[in-house]
């Protein structure tokens, strides 16, 4: 795998997190320990995106 095909699965996996994060937060029944682990794990791959592009 090339590391720009890595670097879309990474964004791709962000974008999904995300979409998740929201959909989980607008829930009125919310586990807020779900979001947080979701946030982080957002946290990772965004600073793993970093690393790969600079």
């Amino acid at each position: 795998m090339s590391v720009s095909s890595h670097v879309q699965e990474l964004r791709r996996k962000h974008q999904a997190l995300s979409a998740e994060v929201e959909a989980a937060q607008r829930r009125p029944s919310c586990d807020e320990s779900e979001v947080k682990q979701k946030k982080r794990q957002k946290l990772r791959l965004k600073e793993q995106i970093e690393r790969l592009t600079h």
